[in-house]
């Protein structure tokens, strides 16, 4: 993770960190080949040791206790102009809240102004589920959502490396 040098206002400011909600993550490869494309550090929080590969700006957090541990952790590590990727609502607010972009792994950014719905939708859902009326969770992972990431994410980190 090296500082950006450049004669603009954000001269000497540290380059952008790629963090990953690793749990369930289906696009951790996707990550850690575009991110190198652009020399970004990634670090990939986990409650678990997880095997990643032998890139130089990969590393992992193992974070114990519950589940929510990798979550606060997260949140507290994330800084403005860092960029998280989560497909936990919460999370991603409180991320936002601490001036990061934030990409679900469908390719979605996550904003301040989508937050206060997609936060009510996942409230409604859970309701919905609680209560028998819905069931399930999301579509099965595709082709297309991996490239609608890729997409997504190249496009955030493009705009992050001009900066």
């Amino acid at each position: 993770m090296s500082a950006g040098v450049s004669d603009g206002p954000d001269a000497g400011r540290p380059a952008p960190t790629v963090f990953v909600d690793a749990d369930a993550c289906p696009v951790k490869e996707e990550v850690y080949r575009v991110a190198a494309r652009y020399g970004l550090g990634v670090v990939v929080a986990t409650n678990r040791p997880l095997r990643l590969p032998a890139e130089p700006g990969v590393r992992l957090a193992v974070v114990p206790g519950s589940f929510d541990a990798v979550d606060d952790w997260i949140a507290g590590a994330a800084a403005a102009g860092d960029v998280v990727i989560t497909a936990d609502i919460p999370l991603a607010a409180r991320c936002l809240e601490r001036g990061a972009r934030v990409l679900g792994p469908r390719g979605r950014e996550f904003s301040e102004e989508s937050i206060g719905d997609a936060l009510a939708t996942r409230a409604l859902l859970a309701h919905l589920r609680e209560t028998g009326v819905a069931g399930g969770g999301p579509a099965a992972f595709g082709k297309r959502d991996r490239s609608v990431f890729l997409q997504a994410l190249d496009r955030i980190l493009q705009a992050a490396a001009r900066r």
